[in-house]
């Protein structure tokens, strides 16, 4: 039956809007392609519809759940099952490398992500990449847009580039609102990512790309000659222009304009003009 809604009502502090279409949830178990090898990991369970088909299906789910509440509803809920995990904490801050150093296996990520989080997490998870054979998640329908979008359209962005650095994406299902409670004002969408063994691009240095990606979408409508010369020292910043016509790249270009490619060679090209910088 699940966790009552009477014992518990979603948070909106917490971006809670909890899947209730049990057919969607097998649905996404299905994409996920779990099997009784695989161990599970799950952000932001909130009622259980998910875990409850993942422990079915899989070796062993851990569930990183925030709310006190939910989470002892959950643990007692799923004990019975001998293979749930409930993990009370805040999934952008527990120490995935400590809670998965004893499993041996690469671990596939299924989860309805809390909306107001979705980004660091996803940003969050590819710091943790190497953990993961793949993630199956929901999030809103124009964040999954900004995960696959292309150079010169509206929704690429520095997301864009680091998810399609690192993962192959590709959305697999659309849900509307109906499908949770309560309704959020948006349409989501399933996004499945495969991580990559390898990067797409030669990425020589991943501080160096990071900053000069976020550098590059700053200000949208910045040329690239006005928009990376914050992460110049001086005196490289006078010969901006110089340094990214030797890269073939047009200074007058913005960042949404170039891909993935570009991005690679125009890091590579101006590590030796960077200013000290705190890993970003």
């Amino acid at each position: 039956m699940g966790i009552e809604t009477s014992l518990f009502y979603p948070r909106k502090r917490l971006g809670q809007h909890f899947l209730i279409d049990a057919n969607a949830a097998e649905k996404i178990v299905q994409i996920a392609e779990v099997s009784p090898a695989d161990v599970i990991l799950e952000i932001g369970p909130g009622r259980g519809e998910l875990t409850r088909i993942l422990a079915r299906k899989s070796q062993k789910v851990v569930a990183i759940e925030i709310d006190p509440a939910l989470a002892a509803g959950l643990r007692e809920e799923t004990g019975p099952l001998g293979n749930v995990v409930v993990v009370d904490g805040d999934a952008l801050k527990v120490d995935l490398e400590e809670l998965f150093r004893f499993s041996g296996l690469k671990i596939k990520v299924v989860a309805n992500l809390p909306y107001q989080i979705s980004t660091p997490l996803l940003l969050r998870f590819l710091t943790f990449r190497h953990l993961f054979s793949s993630l199956v998640l929901m999030v809103q329908e124009e964040v999954a847009m900004r995960i696959i979008a292309k150079p010169q359209t509206k929704d690429y962005g520095s997301l864009s580039v680091f998810l399609q650095a690192y993962t192959n994406p590709s959305i697999e299902m659309r849900l509307p609102p109906n499908c949770f409670f309560p309704r959020p004002k948006v349409d989501s969408a399933v996004v499945r990512f495969t991580v990559l063994e390898n990067p797409r691009i030669v990425i020589p240095d991943e501080p160096a790309f990071r900053r000069v990606v976020w550098a590059s979408f700053g200000h949208r409508r910045k040329m690239l000659r006005n928009a990376l010369q914050p992460l110049f020292r001086t005196p490289a910043k006078i010969e901006i222009e110089r340094i990214l016509k030797a890269l073939q790249i047009d200074p007058k270009r913005r960042g949404e304009t170039l891909d993935l490619e570009e991005f690679s060679r125009l890091t590579l090209g101006v590590i030796p003009y960077l200013s000290e910088c705190p890993d970003a």
